[in-house]
């Protein structure tokens, strides 16, 4: 789930956290930074569990209204096709869904189950919704393209669903859209013979490791990571230099004299939209300036040794 440029951006964070709270903490900050990381599994989980609680609610409804003293025949005899989506069983009977919410003890609709109400409101509200119920029978394509739809359309953009997960914990601002393309790449491949399966957080072990090693490694040289720069800036005061970008240069720096297994050009790209997407507008033109003369003097030293897949 976890890829290289969001570990960047959260590292990226925790450096600029460490500088503004004027501290020399590292471990305290590291800790943050490996639990913030960690904490993108919770949201996860929380947003698959609101479609399995989805289908719980709207199951309580129809039972509920079937058991009116004054039920119409629709409310006695249902259309089930919305309960009966063999995509939303299947998130429900999903054993690796099942135990990574008990492991976690992922609660947070038990709570605030108002949420999910809304959510299911404006489900039967949608023309998709009035679509898809349109006839009482199933075909698992179907029942897989409403999913899709239903959450790219109205669960993930929801304002009121992003206001819970905004408040509950406010680093889940920046890993919601990546969770959610996740969770949209897991809904489009899932097929009728295989059980949903809960993704891992990192992708492997190396790029685990590669969280600290970044965060340490920029942190214990910022000094001399900043000589590297310092004097190539003539055309802009390094008083006004934006602090995330001095950040950005220290973390792109350090990766091309520290990382050897990451390539030159994949270390300044990355860091490019990093900066267009998190800095000031012209940013990434004075980052790119600055790192491709970097490059250029680095390479003349011999400062940079990449081996591996990691070639200039």
């Amino acid at each position: 789930m976890l890829n290289r440029r969001h570990i960047r951006v959260k590292v990226m964070q925790s450096i600029y956290a460490l500088h503004q709270k004027n501290s020399d903490d590292i471990e305290k900050e590291e800790k943050f930074l490996i639990n913030s990381i960690d904490n993108i599994s919770n949201l996860y989980l929380i947003m698959i569990s609101s479609l399995i609680e989805l289908r719980k609610k709207e199951i309580l409804f129809l039972e509920t209204s079937s058991k009116k003293h004054l039920a119409t025949p629709e409310e006695r005899n249902p259309n089930r096709k919305f309960v009966n989506n063999a995509v939303l069983q299947n998130l429900e009977d999903s054993n690796s869904i099942s135990i990574a919410i008990e492991k976690r003890k992922i609660d947070n609709w038990i709570m605030n189950d108002d949420y999910i109400l809304i959510l299911l409101n404006e489900v039967k509200q949608s023309s998709l919704y009035e679509k898809y119920m349109l006839s009482r029978t199933n075909s698992f394509e179907e029942d897989k393209q409403f999913v899709v739809d239903m959450f790219t359309e109205i669960i993930a953009p929801n304002e009121k669903l992003y206001e819970y997960i905004e408040d509950n914990k406010l680093t889940w601002i920046d890993d919601i859209p990546m969770v959610n393309t996740q969770i949209l790449k897991q809904l489009k491949a899932i097929t009728q013979e295989e059980e949903f399966r809960v993704t891992k957080l990192y992708k492997d072990e190396e790029d685990k490791e590669y969280v600290s090693l970044l965060f340490r490694k920029t942190v214990l040289n910022e000094v001399d990571l900043a000589k590297e720069y310092i004097d190539k800036t003539p055309n802009w005061d390094t008083e006004r230099i934006a602090e995330l970008d001095t950040i950005i240069l220290k973390m792109a720096i350090c990766e091309f004299l520290k990382f050897p297994s990451i390539p030159v050009k994949v270390t300044i790209n990355e860091y490019l939209e990093i900066a267009k997407e998190y800095s000031t507008p012209k940013s990434s033109i004075f980052i790119n300036g600055i790192l491709d003369n970097l490059v250029k003097e680095f390479s003349k030293e011999n400062k940079i040794k990449k081996s591996g897949r990691g070639l200039l």
